[in-house]
């Protein structure tokens, strides 16, 4: 049966897409946990996003990790508790793990603005200590809180920032080029989006995110057989992500696969109905013709 033509309009290439809006608007709260600190309870990650674990750990010196430790478990325990007490040890000399401490504790509160301000002095004060690899991280950091805030020109800054403090090969260089790609498909420079996505393809192939985000810019871009292949990458790796169910079906309904889509957008809101992803799904579904009964 042929796709119906309101359906392929509102998946085709345009302006504004949104699920390429969903996927930005991931929650990013689990991106600004300090990657110098363990990472946080599984309890307080969010389904379908890496977490800061898979980032290779960086040595925090012993007389600082007792006060670290303590100044981040105040800031789970409270935000505001937090911040105060990352400012009290930033005035005795915290240095800048009481900064790091500061902008986590206002990202765990959702106030972005006075979180990249922290991260961004964080890694200029570690920059200055000779720490260029946490420097790094917390350039890095302040790019995802500029870019959960809503200010993506800044944060593809901040990430070039990090990029340029000569961060190691692999997982960690791979999640801060993929941030930037999420900037710059915000700010609607897709050529410069896709070459981030395949550095970070390349840095990182194991995170479903990638191949997710590369394969929904595919697909605004009209390069159906990589977003087929990508997102075939992405099902392999995270079968039960509501956004990756959701972007199979926007492909496959592109490239005359009903029956495909149906199954997949079916998935995503089995797996989250009431999600932005479930709901868009549920809409999708709602534009196709009645299914053919099997006798």
């Amino acid at each position: 049966m042929p796709v119906i033509l309101p359906l392929a309009l509102m998946l085709a290439p345009q302006a504004y897409d949104p699920e390429i809006e969903a996927i930005l608007r991931r929650p990013k709260q689990e991106k600004t946990q300090p990657a110098l600190a363990p990472a946080l309870p599984p309890s307080d990650q969010s389904p379908g996003a890496p977490a800061d674990a898979s980032a290779p750990a960086l040595p925090v010196p012993p007389e600082i990790a007792g006060p670290f430790q303590a100044c981040l478990d105040t800031a789970i325990d409270s935000p505001d508790a937090g911040i105060a007490a990352a400012n009290d040890w930033r005035l005795k000399g915290g240095g800048f793990y009481a900064r790091h401490c500061l902008g986590f504790a206002y990202a765990r509160a959702e106030r972005w603005a006075p979180a990249m301000v922290a991260f961004q002095q964080a890694a200029e004060e570690a920059e200055r200590a000779g720490a260029m690899q946490q420097s790094a991280q917390l350039w890095a950091q302040a790019g995802n809180a500029a870019l959960a805030g809503g200010d993506a020109a800044k944060a593809r800054d901040h990430f070039d920032a990090a990029l340029a403090r000569g961060l190691p090969d692999g997982m960690a260089k791979g999640e801060v080029q993929l941030d930037r790609a999420r900037a710059l498909v915000a700010i609607n420079d897709l050529i410069g989006a896709r070459d981030s996505i395949d550095a970070a393809l390349d840095q990182a192939p194991r995170d479903p995110l990638g191949w997710l985000l590369s394969a929904t810019l595919a697909r605004r871009t009209g390069e159906m057989a990589l977003a087929q292949a990508h997102i075939a990458r992405a099902v392999q790796l995270s079968p039960d992500d509501a956004a990756v169910a959701l972007e199979e079906g926007n492909i496959a309904i592109l490239t005359d696969h009903e029956d495909i889509a149906r199954a997949a957008w079916q998935r995503a809101v089995r797996l989250a109905p009431a999600s932005v992803e479930g709901r868009a799904a549920a809409d999708n579904l709602s534009r196709l013709p009645a299914a053919t009964p099997i006798n």
